[in-house]
């Protein structure tokens, strides 16, 4: 046999097979491709948001009325930072005065204060004090002014509250108490203070 005769034998047995060979081929090709081309068209991961600011405010005041347009607080700062991540206000050289139902002023003050988004939660960092001012009762009797100082405070206006895990000193009048902790609630009128308590009762105080 001639060696054409041979070559064109092994081409025709070659060629019986050339369509599976190129669609192999193909396939691999796909394959690579697809592992290879930058994923196009999907939906990009959320990124988790960072601890920072997404807007300032400087020289501002905030005010909050109730539902019949009443004036419930007022925050004023130097100035705001937003964090979108805790949805929280910092907030410097705070100063805050909020109304009762009952038209009781209270009005606190601190180097920060850190917000919450409606302003109803306020901690105070840096010689802040929280002060009610003096006023009187449903019944007519006075009620002495009363101060909060140390160097934080955590207030929550709407249910009258003031917190602190740090010494601090309140007056009630004549009256004067430290402690290292203290947690009091105006709407029960009940005062805890814990840890080193001292107190002064003048005779004739102002209750």
């Amino acid at each position: 046999m001639s060696m054409g005769t041979l070559v064109r034998a092994a081409w025709e047995r070659v060629s019986i097979y050339l369509p599976l060979i190129l669609m192999a081929l193909l396939a691999l090709g796909t394959y690579w491709l697809v592992r290879n081309a930058p994923m196009m068209g999907l939906p990009e991961l959320t990124q988790p948001l960072r601890h920072e600011p997404d807007y300032f405010m400087r020289g501002f005041s905030i005010k909050t009325f109730d539902a019949v347009g009443r004036l419930k607080s007022e925050i004023i700062g130097v100035e705001a930072r937003h964090y979108p991540d805790t949805d929280t206000v910092e907030i410097d050289k705070v100063r805050i005065r909020s109304v009762n139902p009952e038209g009781r002023v209270t009005v606190a003050t601190a180097e920060r204060g850190l917000s919450n988004a409606d302003g109803s939660e306020v901690q105070l960092f840096g010689n802040a004090v929280v002060t009610r001012l003096a006023a009187t009762d449903a019944a007519g009797k006075p009620l002495a002014q009363l101060e909060f100082r140390g160097e934080f405070l955590h207030a929550f206006v709407d249910s009258e509250r003031v917190t602190s895990n740090k010494p601090v000193t309140m007056t009630r009048g004549n009256d004067r108490f430290t402690a290292d902790t203290m947690d009091y609630n105006n709407l029960d009128r009940l005062m805890e203070l814990h840890g080193r308590v001292k107190g002064t009762l003048p005779a004739h105080g102002t209750r």
